[in-house]
């Protein structure tokens, strides 16, 4: 089972056309399961008020969050793996450690210093910085590559 902790509601149609078409795509390999955390407004001049936001939506996140679950947040400070490498240690993880796979996505500022210490992988999806709306999007892109080489079927090249 895949699941995804997002900060946050998909709002552009296009987006959700696209994550729906590929969790439809996904059905026959995993059941997947997106939650949506609430996301709190943002204050540019106000550091000390935007950590107490980051503690709010990292306890949303961690309550989503089930205790054998195996945690991936997606941090721009994780490491890097292109579709092969990542479809091999999905397939490692459900084999060796669990059935239970829970992604993370961090709201705009961020995560929590508890969130960080949950998860049991950070990964960087890319060098570049995307939209939080538009990384679901990859991301569940991603996961159904990865089920297409993991079970030698057409697709990822």
């Amino acid at each position: 089972m895949i699941k995804i902790v997002a900060v946050g509601k998909i709002k552009e149609k296009y987006l959700k056309d696209g994550i729906n078409e590929y969790a439809k795509r996904l059905s026959p390999y995993t059941k997947l399961e997106i939650i949506e955390v609430l996301d709190e407004n943002t204050y540019e001049d106000k550091p000390a008020l935007n950590e107490q936001i980051k503690q709010i939506e990292g306890q949303r996140i961690l309550s989503k969050i089930g205790k054998d679950d195996f945690v991936i947040a997606l941090d721009l400070h994780g490491e890097g793996f292109n579709s092969e490498k990542l479809a091999k240690k999905l397939a490692d993880i459900n084999t060796y450690r669990t059935s239970k796979i829970t992604f993370v996505i961090a709201g705009s500022l961020g995560y929590s210093k508890e969130v960080l210490q949950r998860a049991d992988l950070r990964w960087k999806l890319s060098d570049c910085t995307f939209p939080h709306q538009l990384v679901r999007l990859l991301l569940v892109e991603q996961i159904y590559r990865c089920y297409k080489i993991n079970n030698h079927e057409p697709y990822h090249k």
